[in-house]
């Protein structure tokens, strides 16, 4: 099991990785359609999407919780 203060680590990177999986595989199949070798496709363009958005979101989420904090009427700072 891992560590409670890791949370934040594991969501983001597994947020990361489901957001980059669906937004590349929308984004490979409107350019190259139902193709031969989408998947090979998708996964190149997955893996180095995964490679951009998790430290991205390291780095956002805690500007976003403050952009929200203030933003919305009793959220937690």
């Amino acid at each position: 099991m891992i560590p409670a203060r890791f949370a934040p680590i594991v969501f983001g990177f597994i947020l990361s990785g489901l957001m980059s999986f669906i937004v590349s595989g929308i984004a490979i199949l409107r350019t190259a359609g139902f193709a031969e070798g989408l998947l090979s496709l998708w996964m190149g363009a997955w893996i180095t999407s995964w490679l951009v958005a998790f430290p991205t979101v390291l780095v956002v989420a805690p500007i976003t919780r403050r952009i929200v904090a203030k933003l919305v009427k009793g959220a937690p700072a």
